[in-house]
């Protein structure tokens, strides 16, 4: 059996998740989700960062600060 976090396997397309506090739940498969800010794509088993409120995903800390003052202007 093969261990679904194999790197030597290909990606297996952009994932839909719902996020939630603390955790989230897989949608639709596939092994990886974009950053709502850069795009960049973030694997699955290295998601840490997210927005319950805006349910999307952030790459690292500088990219949920960048979206927090973006919400915050004015």
């Amino acid at each position: 059996m093969l261990n679904r976090f194999d790197r030597s396997l290909p990606p297996n397309g952009e994932a839909e998740v719902k996020y939630l506090d603390g955790d989230f739940r897989v949608v639709r498969p596939g092994g990886f989700v974009r950053c709502a800010v850069t795009g960049v794509p973030i694997a699955l088993d290295e998601l840490k960062y997210w927005s319950v409120d805006l349910q999307e995903a952030y790459a690292s800390p500088e990219a949920v600060l960048e979206r927090h003052k973006e919400l915050t202007k004015g």
